[in-house]
C-alpha cells in the first residue's frame, strides 16, 4: 500500500512538474515573447488612457471652480447703445480742451 502511495504522487509530482516547465519553456518561444509584449502594451496603453480621463476631469473641474471664482460664468450685461464709449472717456473731443 505504502508503494502505491509513493508511486501515484511520484507520477502527480511529476506531472506537475512538466507541466510548469512546459509553460515555462513556451513563454521562452517567440510566439511566447511576442504575446506578453503585447499584452505589456494593452496595459499600457489601457493606463495612459485612465491616466488622460483622470487629467481630463481633473481639469474641467479646476476650470469650473476658476470660472465661478472669477465670475467668468455670469450672464453678460445688456447692450444699450447709449453706453458704447469706454468709462471715463467723455469723446474724441474731450481731450482738446
Amino acid at each position: 500500500m505504502r508503494r502505491l502511495f509513493w508511486l501515484a504522487m511520484g507520477i502527480t509530482i511529476g506531472a506537475l512538474v512538466v507541466r510548469k516547465l512546459s509553460r515555462a519553456a513556451e513563454k521562452l518561444t517567440p510566439q511566447g515573447i511576442a504575446g506578453a509584449l503585447v499584452e505589456g502594451l494593452r496595459d499600457l496603453a489601457d493606463a495612459i488612457g485612465d491616466f488622460g480621463a483622470d487629467v481630463r476631469a481633473a481639469a474641467a473641474l479646476r476650470e469650473e471652480e476658476l470660472r465661478s471664482g472669477t465670475g467668468l460664468d455670469a450672464p453678460l450685461p445688456e447692450r444699450d447703445d447709449t453706453q458704447l464709449q469706454l468709462p471715463g472717456r467723455r469723446g474724441a473731443h474731450a481731450a482738446d480742451r
